[in-house]
């Protein structure tokens, strides 16, 4: 296979990275996925999506399913489901002073402090109807000068009780002048962060790709699964759920409706090599661009997983092996929350600084990832009796063959 064949090795076209930008900037932070899910996603999927495949919405959740055979039942169903919420921040009250004091969600209180952010509140005259306030930054402490010997040395953090988002407000009535906008607890605040190309070749960063990423990625490989002209004897379902930072209920509900036989969650890893202070740890050495991730361990289905490998493989595609236990951390999961039998796993990118305003990620880990699960659907395509190959194939290690000692001779061609 030529250099040219091969786009996990190549920096991403210029339109497919405006793409994942787009996917990224969407505001649809948890309970409110619609302006990824409907205003980016949707659009795109119905922009190359063959006649015949049909887009599931639902009433209790923004998520969106886009279905190649809707209503075959009969056929081996497959659903791969990237995330589109995102973790907020949200008003808790407002003070007299002008304050708005919020809840932090998912973030560590310090990656919060002077960063730029937007809040979404609810037109109180026109029910549903949103406006959106830029301006204000996040703090706690207002100033170094207010803060107590310990917090300056570092023996003592910032409590998430301290944060709040500051509007410049000053004059006469400063809470009146916060409410006149409109602003009630509840509403919603997130990052106001662009995604932007990083400094090496082949990064980016910014706010978000948590998970984003996974949704940018189940919509590439739809399109060229529709491009290659769609599959014969596999179902596939291209999922983005919701609520998936708050307990993964929304794949739950994607997984108990449609019942897929096999279940692959598509999310952002962590780069541990890169992660400051686990060293001691001994975590697996996942690193960024050095290729995806897949899921390996007693929740994983290891019949799932041989294909993806073996996928990846016949087309020199680099895979990390992610060590998991009794839970992906990932929407992978959403079969065994659902109580659905299917086989599942979960794949992945490595990103630097997850859940900050500088989240780091590799486009060639992305298309990788992108290119292995099309390569992946188009393996399971060609096996003749998929329902028998994955009832009667379980691994049997009572078959085990005896290993000895196999020498010290590295593989040619490796490094020492």
């Amino acid at each position: 296979m030529s250099e040219t064949q091969v786009p996990w090795k190549q920096t991403m076209p210029t339109a497919q990275f405006s793409l994942m930008r787009d996917i990224l900037a969407a505001p649809s932070p948890v309970g409110l996925e619609a302006a990824m899910t409907y205003g980016v996603l949707k659009p795109q999927f119905e922009r190359f999506a063959p006649d015949g495949w049909h887009l599931h919405q639902f009433k209790g959740n923004a998520g969106v399913v886009l279905d190649t055979h809707p209503g075959r039942d009969d056929m081996f169903k497959l659903m791969l489901i990237g995330h589109a919420d995102k973790i907020r921040m949200q008003v808790r009250s407002i003070g007299d002073d002008g304050k708005i004091w919020i809840n932090t969600d998912s973030f560590l209180p310090t990656v919060l402090i002077g960063h730029e952010v937007k809040l979404f509140s609810e037109d109180p005259k026109q029910h549903g109807q949103y406006r959106c306030l830029e301006g204000g930054t996040v703090e706690a402490l207002g100033a170094i000068h207010f803060s107590d010997p310990a917090m300056r040395t570092g023996d003592k953090g910032l409590k998430k009780e301290q944060i709040y988002l500051d509007l410049q407000i000053h004059g006469e009535n400063k809470k009146q002048q916060v409410e006149n906008l409109g602003v009630r607890p509840g509403d919603s605040i997130i990052f106001d962060r662009p995604i932007r190309a990083g400094f090496s070749p082949d990064t980016f960063y910014g706010a978000y790709l948590d998970n984003g990423l996974g949704c940018f990625v189940t919509a590439e490989i739809a399109r060229l699964i529709a491009e290659a002209g769609g599959t014969e004897q596999v179902r596939v379902m291209f999922a983005i759920a919701s609520y998936e930072e708050i307990g993964r209920f929304g794949s739950r509900v994607l997984a108990g409706e449609l019942k897929p036989d096999a279940l692959i969650g598509v999310d952002v890893n962590h780069d541990y090599v890169a992660a400051p202070g686990i060293g001691d740890k001994r975590m697996q050495p996942l690193e960024m661009g050095k290729g995806f991730t897949m899921s390996v361990g007693s929740i994983a289905s290891e019949q799932l997983n041989r294909v993806i490998a073996q996928a990846a493989g016949e087309h020199d595609i680099p895979l990390q092996r992610d060590i998991v236990g009794v839970d992906t951390g990932t929407d992978g999961m959403a079969g065994v929350l659902a109580s659905v039998d299917c086989a599942a796993t979960s794949i992945g990118f490595p990103i630097r600084n997850m859940h900050t305003i500088s989240e780091t990620g590799n486009t060639q880990d992305v298309l990788a990832a992108i290119h292995a699960l099309t390569y992946t659907i188009q393996a399971l395509d060609k096996i003749p009796n998929l329902e028998r190959e994955f009832l009667d194939n379980h691994p049997r290690l009572d078959n085990a063959t005896p290993l000895a000692h196999q020498g010290s001779d590295k593989p040619e061609g490796e490094k020492s």
